[in-house]
C-alpha cells in the first residue's frame, strides 16, 4: 500500500519499539521505587514518634490533674486527654502498644497505672533505634 508521499509502511509500532518503551519504563520505575518506599517508611516513623509524644503528654497531664496514672488507655479518651487511641503506624493496629506500668500501689490496694508507652513493632527504625525503644 503506497500513499502519495511514498510511505509503504502500515501505521503502528513494531515489537522492538514496544519492548524498548517497556524497558525504559521499567528502568525508571526501578530508580524511583526505593525513594518512594524510603519516604513512606520515614513518614511512618515520624508519625510513630509524634503519636508517642502525644500519648506520653496525655499520661503526664492525667498524672498532674489526678495524682495518679490512668489504669487503661481508654481513660485518656473518656477524660478527653486524647480524642482516640492512635493506631501504631508500624504495626497498623491500635492494640499493639506496650504499656509500662508504675510499681503497684499496695497501700491503695490496686495495681500500677500506665506511666509510659512504647510501640509493639519489631525491628529497627532508619536511625538504628529499635521501635520498642522510641
Amino acid at each position: 500500500m503506497n500513499d502519495a508521499s511514498g510511505y509503504a509502511r502500515d501505521r503502528g509500532f513494531t515489537l522492538v519499539e514496544l519492548l524498548l518503551v517497556l524497558f525504559i519504563v521499567a528502568l525508571l520505575a526501578s530508580i524511583v521505587a526505593p525513594s518512594v518506599i524510603g519516604s513512606m517508611q520515614k513518614a511512618r516513623e515520624s508519625t510513630l514518634k509524634e503519636d508517642l509524644h502525644v500519648l506520653r503528654k496525655a499520661l503526664d497531664d492525667h498524672y498532674a490533674d489526678h495524682g495518679k496514672y490512668p489504669d487503661e488507655l481508654a481513660e485518656l479518651v473518656e477524660k478527653r486527654y486524647v480524642r482516640r487511641i492512635p493506631v501504631d503506624p508500624i504495626t497498623g493496629r491500635s492494640d499493639t502498644w506496650v504499656l509500662a506500668r508504675e510499681d503497684s500501689r499496695e497501700d491503695e490496694g490496686e495495681g500500677g497505672g500506665i506511666r509510659d508507652i512504647h510501640s509493639g513493632a519489631e525491628g529497627q527504625a532508619r536511625d538504628g533505634q529499635y521501635y520498642k525503644d522510641l
